[in-house]
């Protein structure tokens, strides 16, 4: 079995949430055997930003249900969306 990629889009709560510590701890989260290998920003409307990580993790039991679920009980995050999964 391989890897896949998925960007994942992290929706937080509120414009005033710092976004690096944000990612600090999204990354902190991750499940055993998951990665991030990089972030984008996306610009959502009226000063909220939502952060878009790329997460590899193993292909096989459950993809990224575990990261997804990871993320969401992140404190300052509203919702997770898994926007493209991909082979590497």
């Amino acid at each position: 079995m391989g890897d896949v990629a998925a960007k994942i889009k992290v929706m937080p709560n509120s414009p005033e949430i710092d976004l690096d510590e944000l990612q600090d701890r999204l990354e902190e989260a991750l499940p055993e055997g998951a990665k991030i290998r990089g972030f984008e920003r996306d610009d959502v409307a009226f000063g909220l930003v939502a952060l878009l990580p790329t997460v590899i993790v193993p292909d096989g039991a459950g993809g990224t249900e575990a990261v997804e679920e990871a993320f969401s009980e992140v404190d300052d995050v509203e919702s997770v969306t898994v926007e493209n999964v991909g082979r590497l």
